[in-house]
């Protein structure tokens, strides 16, 4: 496993990979590793010849900078794990290297970013789609992978790369979930014992309003959500909504979307949690 630092090195290697007609296959991380990672990883190593993880925490997309501090860290053991699951390069700049001048450019989502995460979390998806541009421009994958946890996130990149005419194809994967149910994130390390054990509300929530779907409107779906957390005293419930799938548009009705799902983020402590569910 090759571990880079600087994008110079980088490039070198992955353009004689290429020139060897090798596909690439980019999975864009902020390490604390976790199975949900792997995975993804797991699933690149399926659909092309040679695997590339980064792994920076990016300034840019935390509009809480005591949530960045907090942020966990573990490169030492993102190592280990990415070795053991075969990767092939690791690039891990610094700040330094991925951001040499202050940069002041804006994307235009349109409507994608100005909803649920991207109303809660301002400037978050400029972040993001700032990072993940660079990290393109680096890597020059043939397809990159991002987890379904960050839906919200994988609409946004498609549409980045449909905007910028970026030739990279963007793959969606399952999201990972502890038995309980508790979707897999690194933040969830961040939780006490006992908030691990209130954790999973959000999913058994999740899937009951799911359920409710057949015989519920969608305004009582909503409803059942928001009372149903109220009663987990610890969760402070930041919004639950059910929007449609591609266009991330809330919907009133359910004529009114093929695939509408339902998205949440909520408080446990000090720690904010975030989950979606498909409800076709």
């Amino acid at each position: 496993m090759q571990v880079f630092e600087k994008i110079k090195y980088t490039r070198e290697f992955i353009n004689a990979r290429k020139a060897e007609g090798k596909t690439i296959g980019f999975v864009p991380t902020m390490g604390a590793l976790h199975e949900g990672h792997l995975s993804l990883v797991d699933q690149a190593k399926k659909e092309t010849h040679i695997i590339v993880v980064s792994v920076f925490v990016n300034p840019a997309q935390f509009n809480n900078p005591d949530d960045l501090q907090k942020y966990p860290r573990d490169m030492e053991g993102d190592m280990q794990k990415l070795k053991q699951r075969g990767v092939d390069v690791v690039f891990a700049p610094s700040e330094q290297e991925m951001y040499p001048e202050k940069t002041s450019r804006t994307y235009d989502f349109g409507h994608l970013d100005k909803v649920m995460e991207g109303k809660h979390r301002p400037g978050h998806f400029n972040g993001v789609a700032l990072i993940v541009h660079k990290l393109f421009d680096i890597i020059h994958p043939d397809k990159a992978f991002f987890g379904n946890k960050d839906y919200q996130q994988l609409v946004i990149i498609k549409q980045l790369t449909r905007q910028e005419n970026l030739p990279v194809e963007v793959v969606g994967c399952p999201i990972l979930r502890e038995p309980d149910g508790l979707a897999m994130s690194s933040r969830n390390q961040r939780l006490t014992q006992q908030e691990r054990k209130i954790a999973p509300v959000l999913y058994q929530t999740l899937k009951k309003a799911v359920e409710l779907r057949n015989h519920q409107t969608v305004d009582a779906v909503k409803r059942f959500v928001t009372e149903e957390i109220k009663k987990t005293k610890a969760i402070e419930l930041e919004y639950f909504d059910i929007a449609d799938s591609n266009t991330l548009t809330s919907i009133n009705k359910w004529s009114e979307s093929d695939n509408p799902r339902g998205f949440i983020a909520a408080w446990l402590g000090d720690v904010r949690l975030i989950d979606n569910m498909a409800f076709n």
